[in-house]
């Protein structure tokens, strides 16, 4: 216990690091706020060196929690656009894509060659082989398709 009496600037700091060396290994963003907060406490600590342990761990939570709500209400969603959204989603690539089928299509249903992969279709109706398509959408791995005219 005699540790906590004697909480320095210094292991603030420590304590920020670290986190931010386990934030580095994938957290996620949950630990930003607390080295936030750690960092804010070492400063506040070389300041105001008279502050109990107990307010200084009063003020870390606080400050983590705070530092955390901010990050995850109004960074999050910066850090998470992409200019290609569709990267990894080769289904949602495909929409648009006008193919031509290779064999017929009894009930809507079957498969239909993209490139060198066999992908599953549903269509509205019966298609013959050889008719022009075009993608139209997908559920999860099945490509929606309809008549290309």
């Amino acid at each position: 216990m005699d540790f906590l009496n004697t909480l320095q600037p210094w292991h603030w700091l420590i304590v920020a690091f670290l986190c931010l060396g386990l934030e580095a290994l994938g957290a996620g963003g949950f630990l930003l706020g607390s080295a936030a907060a750690a960092l804010l406490l070492a400063a506040l600590v070389w300041l105001l060196p008279e502050i109990s342990w107990a307010w200084q761990l009063v003020w870390f939570a606080l400050g983590s929690l705070i530092f955390t709500v901010a990050y995850w209400k109004f960074f999050r969603r910066v850090n998470e656009k992409s200019d290609h959204p569709q990267l990894n989603q080769r289904s949602a690539q495909l929409i648009g894509l006008v193919l031509v089928l290779e064999n017929d299509l009894p009930g809507g249903q079957g498969k239909i060659r993209v490139g060198d992969t066999l992908w599953s279709v549903k269509a509205p109706g019966d298609f013959e082989k050889g008719c022009s398509v075009i993608v139209t959408g997908t559920e999860g791995m099945i490509l929606l398709i309809d008549r290309h005219n």
